[in-house]
C-alpha cells in the first residue's frame, strides 16, 4: 500500500465538504490505491456537527481512510498536510458591504496562511474555495512566505464545468466531447467564460475547433457569458442554498488535475498568481488556462489569440481583482 497523504478540508462540517469527502475517501480524487488521512477543520461552534461527519466517515467502512482528525485549531488541522482545501469562509450576509466581507475573510485567511506556513509540508498544495476566493488565495499566499506561490490556486473549475455543460446543452452533444473552455479572471460576476479556444470531439474521434462547428457568435458573446456569470446566484435563488454538489465535484476535478496532471492536448482553468501573461499585470490571483505536469507544476497556456472583445472582458475582471487586492492589503 502507498504511504497515506494528509488532506485538510476547512469548513469540514459544511455542505460542500459533506459532498467532497466521499469523492476523496472513495479514491475518485487521488486514485483508488491512494490512502488518505483526513484533517477536518472548522470553527469551535461546529465541532459537535463535525463529530457527526467523523462518525459517517467511519461508517463508510472504506479502506482508503486511514485516519480522521477533527479540530478547530488551525495548527492541528494543517499539521504536516499534503493538500489544503480551504472551503470555509465568512458568508456575505444581507445588507453587508463588500468591504465588510473582505475584512471578515481577510482575518480568516491571514490566520490560515500563517498556520500553513508554520506547520504544513513545504510542498503543500493549497486550493482556496471560500469566496472571494481569488483574493482570499492571495491573502493566504502572502501570509505563507515559506511556501512557493505556485502552490496556491483558487477554484474556477466550477465555472469551467458550468460553461462546458452550457455549451453541450446548446449544441446537443455530450459534455465529454467539449474541451478547453477557458475562464478568465475573477470568480465573480465579472469573470469571462471564453469558448473561442474550445474543441469538440466528433463521434468519429476527430477533434475540431469549436468555432468551426458552432457559428452562433452572438450567443457566445451574450447569453453564454451572462448565464455562467450569474449561475451561482441562479442556484441560490432556486435552491435557497449555494452550490454544494457541483462545487464539490469541481474541487475534486481541480485536485485530481494537480495530483495526476492534465491530459495531453487539454488545459484547465484555475486562479493562479499572474505573471504578466496576456497583459494581466503581476500581483493578483487570476484565472488562466493552464496545463499541469505529473508533479503538480502548472504552466499558463501561452499564445491564445485575443481580439478587442476578449481584451476588454479580461481587463475588466482584472480591474475588479486589483480593487479587491488593494482593499485586502489595506486591511492587513
Amino acid at each position: 500500500m502507498k504511504d497515506p497523504i494528509r488532506v485538510c478540508i476547512t469548513g469540514g462540517a459544511g455542505q460542500i465538504a459533506y459532498s467532497l469527502l466521499l469523492q476523496i475517501a472513495s479514491g475518485k480524487v487521488f486514485g483508488p490505491d491512494q490512502p488518505v488521512i483526513l484533517h477536518l477543520l472548522d470553527i469551535a461552534p461546529c465541532l459537535e456537527k463535525l463529530q457527526g461527519v467523523v462518525m459517517e466517515l467511519e461508517d463508510l467502512a472504506l479502506s482508503l481512510i486511514l485516519g480522521v482528525v477533527a479540530t478547530a485549531d488551525p495548527m492541528v488541522g494543517f499539521n504536516d498536510v499534503d493538500f489544503a482545501m480551504l472551503l470555509g469562509a465568512f458568508p456575505r450576509l444581507k445588507g453587508m458591504e463588500r468591504k465588510d466581507l473582505l475584512a471578515k475573510n481577510n482575518a480568516i485567511f491571514i490566520e490560515q496562511g500563517k498556520a500553513i506556513d508554520a506547520v504544513a509540508k513545504r510542498t503543500v498544495k493549497v486550493i482556496v474555495v471560500g469566496n472571494p476566493c481569488n483574493t482570499n488565495a492571495l491573502t493566504c499566499m502572502k501570509n505563507a512566505p515559506s511556501i512557493s506561490p505556485s502552490n496556491f490556486s483558487c477554484l474556477t473549475r466550477l465555472d469551467q464545468n458550468r460553461a462546458k455543460s452550457k455549451l453541450a446543452h446548446k449544441m446537443e452533444v455530450s459534455v465529454g466531447q467539449i474541451a478547453n473552455v477557458v475562464i478568465w479572471g475573477n470568480h465573480s460576476g465579472t469573470q469571462y467564460p471564453d469558448a473561442r479556444h474550445a474543441t469538440l470531439t466528433l463521434e468519429d474521434g476527430t477533434k475540431k475547433p469549436l468555432p468551426e462547428v458552432f457559428s452562433d457568435e452572438a450567443w457566445l458573446k451574450s447569453e453564454f457569458i451572462s448565464s455562467i456569470q450569474q449561475r451561482g446566484a441562479a442556484v441560490i435563488k432556486a435552491r435557497g442554498l449555494s452550490s454544494a454538489m457541483s462545487a464539490a465535484k469541481a474541487i475534486g476535478d481541480h485536485a485530481h488535475d494537480i495530483w495526476f496532471g492534465t491530459k495531453e492536448g487539454c488545459f484547465t482553468s484555475m486562479g493562479v498568481l499572474s505573471d504578466g501573461s496576456y497583459n494581466i499585470p503581476t500581483g493578483v490571483i487570476y484565472s488562466f488556462p493552464v496545463t499541469i505536469d505529473s508533479n503538480g507544476n502548472w504552466s499558463i497556456v501561452q499564445g491564445l489569440p485575443q481580439d478587442d472583445f476578449s481584451t476588454e472582458k479580461m481587463q475588466a475582471t482584472y480591474k475588479e481583482l486589483l480593487e479587491e487586492a488593494n482593499a485586502a492589503a489595506s486591511l492587513a
